[in-house]
């Protein structure tokens, strides 16, 4: 196991205008920052989630992730701009720094945020409580492969509320806006 050691993000986040809602997790992964993208250790199912979620094919490359997160409206980053941490482990976080959401938040008219985990959504709520007063905050189940109790299909479901929420958006948009 590695040791502890402080990692900044190295990670922009994914987002435009069209943007309708943000995902996020902790801080990338080492297999995450190696591959320099969100979601990069193989076995990590938030891909083939994601993919499954929409009916399409899981996007592998970095740009048919880049362009399926963008195609679909979904803003992605992390809550972390900093901390300590030993390897992957959520649970060993220490020393949390967080990243400026508003980044996002003043692009993109967001209809909810989810979080990926536990701890990413343990510290969304630390960090975030006014944008907490104005877009509703889902958390979601972790689809790192640490997380083995749940099944593809289990997730799939978990993650449901994406869609759901991207559909809302599209019925209160105005007219000149779907």
């Amino acid at each position: 196991m590695e040791k502890p050691r402080i990692i900044a993000h190295p990670l922009q986040p994914i987002f435009n205008a069209n943007s309708r809602v943000l995902v996020l997790g902790t801080m990338p992964s080492p297999a995450s920052r190696e591959v320099g993208f969100y979601y990069g250790h193989p076995q990590n199912r938030f891909w083939k989630v994601l993919g499954a979620l929409f009916n399409e094919p899981e996007p592998v490359t970095r740009e048919e992730r880049m362009a399926f997160l963008l195609a679909h409206r979904i803003a992605i980053w992390d809550v972390l701009a900093s901390c300590t941490i030993e390897g992957a482990s959520d649970a060993s976080i220490a020393d949390p720094i967080p990243n400026d959401l508003s980044i996002i938040f003043d692009e993109a008219p967001l209809e909810a945020v989810f979080t990926t985990g536990a701890k990413a959504a343990a510290l969304y709520r630390r960090f975030n409580k006014e944008m907490l007063e104005q877009v509703p905050h889902e958390a979601l189940p972790s689809t790192s492969p640490a997380n083995a109790k749940m099944r593809l299909d289990d997730l799939v479901a978990a993650y449901q509320p994406i869609k759901d929420a991207l559909a809302l958006a599209d019925r209160t948009a105005p007219a000149d806006k779907r």
